[in-house]
């Protein structure tokens, strides 16, 4: 069951207390408690009543019933003056007094249901972003698609993996963070030639064609100096970049980075993940039945429900067919930019999860203990892609922020 109220929800199949998208982090008990008082809300619930539903009638003394509904209370913003949602009446019990909308949870349905909630709550990309798409012309004859959105001061998005920048502002799990940029900056992005908008049959991709597609969107565009946000395959780009053009990147924000990939870095098993990627990637990626793409993305998100799951294999899926993935994959895997990170002069923060499946933690330390006087930022998460439902998201996007508070 998902109990609504206010701005909150609370999914008992789940666990999750949210408020909006955001993930409350809450003890057991506590939730236990919250729980049991909205069950019960069309009544007053009793101390006992609390002790026998969730103690199931141990001994409980007054002192941790009492922490146990502050926490409840601390955690949906209730204090105990206002007790706008959670009710003390003296010498009877608790009463929760919010208005309430149940809705039945069913697996998948209800995680679109869900969040479907939270774009009716907070708005959709559509509804309050208006962007402009425009292409231009690479060196070598490929037309790319690129975005802009937003006003204020440039940051770019060196593309990354398989982008579509028609959808990637409305998807789940890419949404939020595209959509939060843009109400600071001018958001740029674009499509890899072989992806999204841009020119689907190219004759080959590389690191050097990445780096020549990020090179063009910025002539292109004539920006003169901006901000550069490089995420996992797009943060050696970035990188590259940035030592090539430091008169034009003004701040480098690294997420999920790597100097080297699978197939440079010596090692037997790296070699073989290369290669188990790469047949994940080019086997299947059309079959309906989503198994190939659903093993390949399970790895970017281990720890993403299964409604965020399917929202970002289906922006995969309208961003690049099987060929180019597997094309993608052989040149993210042959990337090798270790000799250009002592030459980064710019100032540069590294974020990387600290239980990433897909980059383990290790490649981001080394990014930045290797970059010049570079910042790192560990967050606590085991998602390559982070999600705006995890308490990490509030570390990221707070510290990035302060990071380019003076581009503002």
């Amino acid at each position: 069951m998902i109990y609504f109220f206010e701005n909150h929800s609370l999914d008992t199949d789940r666990r999750e207390l949210r408020g909006g998208r955001q993930i409350i982090a809450i003890g057991p008990q506590v939730f236990d408690v919250l729980e049991y008082l909205i069950r019960n809300r069309e009544r007053v619930v009793s101390n006992d009543d609390l002790i026998e539903g969730i103690w199931k009638g141990r001994i409980v003394s007054e002192s941790t019933l009492g922490s146990r509904i502050a926490a409840a209370r601390q955690a949906i913003g209730d204090s105990g003056e206002q007790q706008k949602f959670i009710r003390t009446l003296p010498r009877k019990g608790f009463r929760f007094v919010a208005e309430v909308r149940e809705e039945q949870g069913r697996g998948d349905s209800a995680g679109v249901s869900l969040a479907e909630e939270y774009q009716r709550q907070e708005g959709t990309q559509s509804s309050h972003l208006k962007q402009t798409v425009t292409f231009c012309r690479t060196k070598d004859g490929i037309n790319l698609a690129v975005a802009s959105v937003g006003c204020g001061p440039v940051l770019v998005r060196a593309a990354h993996w398989a982008t579509n920048i028609e959808y990637d502002c409305q998807n789940l799990v890419t949404g939020p963070l595209l959509q939060r940029l843009a109400g600071l900056f001018r958001l740029v992005r674009y499509d890899y030639r072989g992806t999204g908008l841009s020119d689907r049959d190219v004759p080959a991709i590389s690191f050097q064609t990445m780096l020549y597609d990020l090179e063009a969107v910025v002539d292109a565009l004539a920006l003169e100096r901006f901000a550069l946000l490089g995420i996992s395959g797009g943060a050696a780009t970035s990188i590259a970049y940035a030592v090539r053009h430091p008169h034009r990147v003004s701040k480098l924000v690294l997420f999920g980075g790597y100097a080297q990939g699978r197939n440079k870095r010596d090692s037997p098993r790296d070699a073989e993940e290369a290669q188990a990627f790469l047949t994940m990637a080019g086997h299947g990626w059309e079959d309906d039945r989503f198994i190939f793409r659903r093993a390949f993305f399970s790895f970017f998100l281990p720890a993403g429900s299964p409604v965020q799951l399917k929202s970002f294999i289906e922006l995969a899926r309208v961003g690049i067919d099987g060929r180019t993935a597997a094309n993608l994959r052989r040149a993210v895997d042959d990337i090798d930019i270790v000799d250009l990170l002592p030459k980064v002069t710019v100032p540069t923060i590294v974020f990387h999860c600290i239980h990433d499946r897909f980059v383990p933690f290790d490649h981001g330390r080394r990014l930045a203990a290797s970059i010049p006087n570079a910042s790192f930022v560990p967050l606590d998460s085991e998602n390559h892609a982070l999600l705006s439902t995890e308490p990490a998201w509030a570390k990221f996007v707070g510290e990035m922020e302060a990071f380019l508070s003076d581009e503002t």
